[in-house]
């Protein structure tokens, strides 16, 4: 409304004096007259106010939205894989998850007296590497006490790539774990023995981890199957996935063993060998 409309508003017109021929006292016809003016003037005015009150609500319906928009964007950034669309309040968990809210699998004995935290994405391809030089050695001296390994598993790289394998592999290495510790770690080694290019979104087809899951004996059974095929435990992968986006570590693959991060990675950019790896290791705990 403009400062004149106020005005006129609150300065309305005054009805024309009676003349000397008129009574004092208005006619019927001009009391229904002066009624339907008013009447007419009242309608106005709320016209004009419930458009004020339809921008304001629209601008700040607006504003809302950008907000949003611009929040998720940075969640996104700061986040890798969430917003995802999965809810992780009503996450159902696999069998044999540790930590308070089920988001790390631990392989190794459990009084080993060191810990290795490996933080990991199923999609990565240096994670890959990493495995394929010195993997066996990682599960050597997990198998052998020396320490237990907890994996922090990750799904950025759909972000980063496009597309669902990281979410899809981490939910079906889920259905793995249900079946036991062993066969988690059997399908997580069959994973990245099978990794697909950075380019193709392989693992984002629940049947080919099916194909893949019968390379892993006693692997494949009608609940594991079930699980898979009907996306039992992607909830979960989003809440592990979250978990790691809020561990403080920005790649992938970081190790760390008792805390302290070991270079995996050399300086040339190759991962360690195995003996490598074992050496570093003893070093680090001083054996």
């Amino acid at each position: 409304m403009t400062s004149n409309d106020t005005n006129q508003q609150s300065q309305p017109q005054k009805p024309p004096s009676p003349s000397k021929s008129e009574s004092q006292s208005p006619s019927r016809s001009q009391q229904r007259a002066t009624a339907r003016e008013r009447l007419k003037q009242a309608q106005q005015a709320e016209a004009r106010a419930a458009k004020r009150r339809r921008g304001l609500t629209i601008g700040v319906s607006v504003a809302a939205a950008v907000a949003v928009i611009a929040g998720g964007t940075a969640l996104a950034i700061a986040g890798g894989s969430k917003g995802d669309g999965s809810s992780t309040a009503a996450a159902v968990a696999p069998a044999h998850t540790s930590a308070t809210d089920d988001t790390v699998v631990v392989y190794g004995k459990a009084d080993a007296p060191h810990t290795l935290a490996v933080y990991e994405d199923f999609r990565c391809p240096v994670c890959q590497a990493f495995e394929t030089s010195a993997g066996k050695s990682v599960q050597q001296l997990a198998d052998q006490g020396d320490y237990k390994i907890e994996y922090h598993l990750a799904a950025f790289l759909d972000n980063n790539l496009g597309g669902k394998g990281s979410k899809t592999a981490l939910a079906a290495a889920g259905a793995a774990l249900n079946e036991g510790v062993d066969k988690f770690k059997a399908f997580h080694d069959v994973l990245y023995a099978n990794q697909p290019a950075e380019s193709e979104d392989g693992f984002g087809d629940v049947n080919h981890l099916l194909d893949l899951a019968g390379q892993v004996p006693g692997l494949k059974t009608e609940a594991f199957t079930k699980a898979v095929t009907d996306g039992t435990y992607k909830s979960w992968a989003a809440k592990v996935a979250s978990a790691f986006n809020r561990s403080g570590v920005s790649g992938t693959p970081t190790v760390k063993l008792d805390g302290k991060q070991l270079a995996v990675i050399g300086q040339d950019g190759k991962p360690l060998t195995g003996d490598r790896f074992t050496a570093l290791v003893k070093q680090t705990i001083g054996g």
